[in-house]
């Protein structure tokens, strides 16, 4: 028998609109700290605000919420809440690769494009709109589009019923649809994912105007606006750095350089900075300045007074960290080409790092990652060095479908590694910050895995000989989902780790030719608890 499914239309009709209640048993949620009205200088007075919680950027509040796909182009196929043993954050409405989809409420695009899990992994691409709806913050998520299948780009203000995509079959998908998640508080702010249906009951139809069309009401964000939410809420790329994460005078400044192209992050500039100076503006040896270590030659294409106080200075915050971003950005497109024609391999993000270290003349000669001599000692230990800090400034849940739960404790490292089945074993990739070289080895999951789903507040060593020093050994008997299990044992430690995911199997990177995937824990393994 063929379960009943609901059609777009008919669900716009069938649920009650508003949050549940006590009553209802549905749960209590805390509502997020509202949005405070923003005033001029030259009058009235400052929503106010904390170092750490600088205003971002300033929103109009949305209009009613409208449907964002149209009736009878989907039908609805899952709800809101467990499934396959995760939560399932949103809803999904399927329907043919190249079905319009529309925005549900007014806003800003705060992200557009890859969601930075990689190809096959989670929701691919995505796109998120940061409305205020009530006075209070609320991201609605598009997953699962194909990159040629989004018509917004992050900076772009929307209504309610633009079209701003079509449905595509991208990440890990099992079929073309649209996964559509409404967030209470900001879905790169650490939100609360709500029940979509309680939001989209009686909702019309979407205007349905076309995005790219001659005349289109969606344009850059304007430049004054009467909300703040704060956090980097509204800001293109604002939310994807830790709030608190930064000395708050680098805050403001990390999520504007880091939005300044795709390739790039906040936290990317932040884990940077980290390494260059340990947010101190300092002069190294060979003469580097200021906080993000240039130059003077560089620096001199790369510096501009974008903090506005007529110098143009390496000891100055935002003058450093926005040449920083515009440096990276540069090196990003170079980069790019040099893979796409077939000059240079690697991992796009580390070439990115070890350019910024050693000049991109010495990827492009080498071909991708440099070796030998200061290479090896300097630029690649930075590369490593860097990518580890990521983690540590990144959003929980800022990358994509996968968003730890405060209460599934192993459950979430179990997941966060599932994100990756079918992601090529590659001997040396994967790390904290993700696959790189297209795939993980063992450790390099493990280690991923354990990062993303502790927020970054658990970083593993990089070997599973390392890993195995960590915590504590229990019997094989008493593993739990999230424990590690050690095992191909040699004279120096455990040869290989896999992540135990319940009833006697793992999730694990396997050997050369394999891909992540569950498995039967092998024989003469051991466990250990983080």
């Amino acid at each position: 028998m063929t379960a009943p499914r609901l059609t777009a239309a008919v669900l716009g009709a069938s649920f009650t609109i508003g949050l549940a209640s006590a009553c209802t048993g549905g749960a209590i949620i805390d509502l997020p700290k509202p949005c405070r009205p923003v005033h001029s200088d030259s009058g009235g007075t400052r929503a106010e605000s904390t170092p750490g919680d600088r205003p971002a950027a300033a929103l109009t509040p949305s209009g009613p919420i409208q449907q964002p796909t149209a009736p009878g182009t989907t039908t609805f196929t899952s709800g809101f809440g467990p499934r396959w043993g995760a939560m399932h954050n949103g809803v999904d409405f399927a329907g043919p690769v190249g079905t319009p989809i529309y925005a549900a409420l007014d806003g800003l695009i705060a992200a557009a494009g890859s969601s930075g899990e990689g190809p096959g992994v989670g929701f691919e691409n995505w796109i998120i709109i940061d409305s205020v709806v009530d006075g209070r913050p609320v991201s609605t998520v598009y997953g699962h589009m194909y990159a040629n299948g989004i018509h917004v780009k992050p900076g772009q203000t929307v209504k309610a019923g633009d079209h701003i995509a079509e449905i595509g079959n991208a990440g890990g998908s099992t079929g073309p649809h649209l996964h559509f998640e409404y967030w209470d508080g900001g879905r790169l702010q650490g939100g609360t994912a709500i029940d979509p249906t309680t939001k989209l009951g009686g909702a019309p139809a979407p205007s349905g105007q076309d995005a790219s069309a001659p005349g289109s009401n969606i344009d850059l964000m304007a430049a004054s606006t009467p909300v703040d939410c704060g956090k980097g809420f509204g800001t293109a790329g604002g939310g994807d750095l830790k709030p608190g994460s930064v000395p708050p005078a680098f805050e403001e400044w990390f999520r504007k350089g880091g939005s300044l192209c795709p390739q790039i992050s906040p936290a990317l500039l932040a884990a940077d900075t980290k390494a260059e100076s340990g947010f101190r503006a300092v002069t190294s040896p060979a003469g580097a300045r200021g906080y993000t270590q240039f130059m003077d030659g560089t620096w001199a294409v790369y510096g501009r007074d974008d903090d506005g106080n007529g110098r143009i200075s390496q000891s100055d915050v935002g003058d450093a960290v926005m040449a920083q971003g515009r440096y990276f950005c540069e090196i990003a497109r170079s980069v790019d080409s040099w893979i796409a024609d077939g000059s240079v391999k690697g991992d796009p993000l580390s070439l990115y790092i070890a350019s910024y270290n050693a000049g991109e003349g010495a990827i492009k000669q080498a071909g991708g990652m440099p070796s030998g001599g200061d290479y090896s000692s300097e630029t690649r230990p930075y590369v490593q060095k860097v990518l580890s800090y990521i983690p540590e400034f990144e959003q929980p849940g800022g990358r994509g479908e996968f968003v730890p739960s405060p209460t599934a404790g192993g459950s979430n490292v179990v997941e966060a590694a599932s994100q990756y089945f079918g992601t090529p074993y590659v001997w040396g990739g994967g790390g904290a910050g993700g696959p790189s070289g297209g795939g993980f080895d063992c450790s390099g999951l493990t280690q991923y895995a354990y990062t993303r789903a502790t927020g970054g507040k658990t970083v593993l060593p990089r070997t599973s000989e390392q890993q195995w020093t960590v915590g504590t050994e229990i019997p094989l008997s008493e593993a739990k989902p999230g424990d590690l299990v050690f095992g191909s044992w040699e004279a120096g430690g455990p040869g290989h780790v896999g992540i135990y995911a319940g009833n006697g199997q793992m999730v694990h990177a396997p050997t050369a030719g394999d891909v992540v995937k569950q498995a039967p824990v092998m024989a003469g393994m051991r466990a250990r608890r983080m």
